[in-house]
């Protein structure tokens, strides 16, 4: 347990029970994934995949793959958007906080080619006014909290990271997310989590620190050394769902944890999503799931050849039927 995790915090006039945050990913932290880690608890709130603002207003929650929520979970819960155009953005905000979300959050940190081609995600990084006008359109548009998640820059500057930050909040940013790296780098050198000391120093708001928090130890020296007010957790958060419950609240994970959360995952994908479409993102997460163990490359690879549900499920069994090791650590390779 890390002491002052689990201490409220304002953010946008409104009390956030927890300074862990479970971060935005990309097909990835779904519906019954958020699910999965809210029956374990901990955390402050939770984070949608990254959702189109342009089709955002028309979406149907009941066969959206990606704008699909339970009730329970909206009190918690902030939908991320990314788009180019302030007025589509705004839309996108309204129809948000309509459905009762807790807040918005707008991608700026998103490096991959077809979302920057759009102008989108990590390309408003070059264009520091449209990303302000982006935010100012969102804050007059809402009164729920608005989120910015961003990284560095296209270069390795902190001064422009710093200047993005102030930018962002005058237009009516309430809380960062911060990612310390430049837009291009795919996880190939680690975060400079100085920056995030600077990006604190220099912002009147809540800002959160995000990159390669793998433990206990990382997220006590992430809040130690940079001021921050809380934590974003990702990838860890995929290969341990309990995490936020295990450092805020003291939660001591039991030894078939492992075999039970993989089932689980099966469980809920199956509630929420079509046979397909189940599979298809459960392959997805057992990536990340798998470097918990010495031999995850096996046991991911796998569950990702099972032809179906149930192939999987006995993919999974078989797998801890051979009782296998845990690492010192997550495999770095499989977290790529």
């Amino acid at each position: 347990m890390i002491a002052g995790l689990d201490k409220d915090l304002q953010i946008g006039g409104r009390r956030v029970c927890g300074r862990l945050f479970l971060a935005p990913m990309a097909g990835l932290t779904h519906v019954a994934f958020r699910q999965m880690v809210a029956g374990y608890g901990g955390y402050g709130l939770l984070f949608s995949e990254m959702c189109s603002a342009k089709a955002l207003p028309f979406e149907n929650r009941a066969v959206s793959p990606v704008f699909r929520w339970a009730d329970a979970e909206l009190p918690d819960l902030v939908c991320q958007i990314f788009g180019a155009d302030a007025s589509v953005m705004a839309r996108a905000a309204k129809r948000i906080q309509a459905e009762g979300f807790f807040g918005v959050d707008i991608n700026m940190g998103c490096s991959v080619a077809p979302i920057c081609k759009q102008g989108a995600g990590a390309a408003l990084l070059k264009d520091p006014v449209r990303a302000a006008e982006i935010v100012a359109a969102v804050r007059e548009a809402v009164s729920i909290p608005v989120f910015v998640k961003f990284r560095t820059g296209w270069t390795d500057c902190p001064e422009s990271a710093v200047d993005l930050a102030g930018r962002l909040v005058r237009a009516g940013a309430d809380a960062l997310v911060f990612h310390p790296r430049v837009a291009p780098d795919r996880r190939t050198r680690p975060p400079k989590w100085d920056y995030i000391r600077d990006v604190k120093e220099a912002a009147c708001v809540p800002v959160f620190g995000n990159g390669e928090v793998f433990s206990r130890q990382d997220c006590m020296r992430m809040l130690q050394t940079t001021g921050c007010d809380g934590v974003a957790i990702g990838r860890m958060a995929l290969a341990k769902p309990w995490l936020f419950a295990q450092w805020a609240l003291g939660f001591e994970p039991s030894g078939d944890i492992y075999h039970e959360c993989a089932h689980t995952m099966l469980d809920l994908l199956e509630k929420h999503f079509e046979p397909v479409n189940a599979l298809r993102r459960y392959r997805k997460w057992i990536v990340y799931f798998a470097a918990n163990f010495v031999y995850g490359h096996r046991f991911s690879a796998q569950v990702r050849k099972a032809a179906d549900i149930a192939a999987a499920r006995r993919a999974v069994d078989a797998f801890f039927a051979s009782d296998p090791s845990l690492g010192s650590g997550p495999n770095r390779n499989l977290f790529q």
